[in-house]
């Protein structure tokens, strides 16, 4: 019996060796969970079990991440930083974490993140982001988030969103975008686009409410009519192009293709150069160019096309003034004529009735 609960006793000890727990915070060790929220730490818990798969920091006074954070937690799934004073990520923070499936970073000061910061993260599935005062995301941070569902970036300093950034998100279900200062220039078209075919594939976004201009303050940019991009019309190709880049790469990848060497043994020997001269390759089309082209083209036209109409409108407002001119003057004239005639009309009548009243008098008279 005493051999038994000695056993049970140094079984219990190897345990707590074996699995040691940061007095500050609490472990689930069959959950493989360590629970540190609320407990005014400053810096990362050290002697952390290696095969821990949750950490729970939130509510606490960490104020930065430095290089290798998580070195002894290379199994950790779920982290979250939710509610600290993180002002400085190191872009090497999370090295070692090629398995972190959930990352929270909201409620802190986190001004900018390195595009570095996530390139051994390749199994991120939510990244929250939001109340910081981020105003920009690096473009390369995306090509590691193709497997990112949920992305949370509300209340921070974003004024544009790159589409580049999204279109890299292929696994995106979940985007939170309200709360910051939008401007709904014409660079925010491709956003637009980008966002109208993401709802229209079943994904989730909330409100994207403009602050500037004026004439778009206070709109959710989704509900922005397109009427009121006109003043982009001129550059709005830039934007076309940007939903035709895959299209682009494809043509050039079945370029290529069609002009792969022929394999070894298929023609001349190896090692000896052909008799004929080989036939230069046709160059590729740009896509790009040609539709710059038909676009430039198409305003061209449309500007004269309305010079054309401003023209005729012109010519005949022009005509109409001068018949009328013309009507009038007439009218004028016939006045003129008229009061001319009227005196020498009242002359031969009184010159009439003179001859009339002598007349008798001279038959009298003979």
């Amino acid at each position: 019996m005493r051999g038994g609960v000695f056993k049970a006793f140094v079984a219990l000890l190897l345990v707590h060796v074996t699995s040691p727990c940061p007095k500050e915070c609490s472990c689930d060790v069959e959950a493989k969970s360590v629970d540190c929220r609320g407990r005014g730490l400053y810096d990362i818990p050290r002697h952390l079990q290696s095969d821990t798969l949750e950490l729970l920091l939130q509510d606490n006074r960490i104020r930065g991440l430095g290089s290798m954070a998580f070195r002894d937690t290379p199994q950790l799934r779920v982290l979250d930083l939710t509610n600290n004073s993180i002002t400085s990520v190191s872009p090497s923070a999370l090295l070692g974490l090629r398995v972190l499936q959930s990352l929270s970073l909201g409620h802190n000061a986190i001004r900018e993140l390195d595009r570095r910061l996530l390139g051994s993260v390749r199994n991120l599935t939510l990244l929250d982001l939001s109340h910081n005062v981020i105003a920009g995301l690096p473009g390369a941070m995306a090509d590691s988030m193709r497997q990112l569902r949920h992305l949370f970036l509300r209340h921070n300093r974003l004024q544009k969103l790159d589409r580049g950034h999204l279109e890299a998100l292929e696994s995106l279900e979940e985007l939170q975008l309200r709360g910051n200062p939008w401007r709904c220039d014409c660079h925010m078209i491709a956003l637009k686009l980008w966002l109208e075919t993401f709802r229209f594939k079943g994904g989730v976004v909330d409100e994207v409410t403009c602050t500037q201009p004026d004439p778009m303050k206070d709109k959710d940019l989704q509900r922005v009519p397109y009427e009121l991009f006109h003043s982009c019309m001129a550059t709005s190709y830039h934007y076309l192009f940007s939903n035709l880049r895959h299209l682009e790469s494809e043509h050039r990848h079945r370029v290529d293709l069609l002009h792969l060497p022929e394999l070894a043994g298929g023609g001349a020997e190896a090692g000896q150069l052909p008799e004929c001269e080989p036939k230069q390759r046709p160059r590729p089309v740009n896509l790009r160019h040609a539709i710059a082209t038909v676009v430039v083209t198409g305003v061209v036209c449309s500007i004269v096309l309305l010079m054309m109409v401003a023209a005729a409108i012109y010519g005949c407002a022009y005509a109409a003034i001068m018949a009328r001119y013309q009507r009038d003057l007439k009218k004028a004239e016939q006045r003129a004529a008229a009061a001319v005639s009227l005196p020498e009309k009242d002359k031969d009548k009184e010159a009439k009735g003179t001859a009339d009243e002598k007349e008798p008098l001279e038959n009298t008279i003979a």
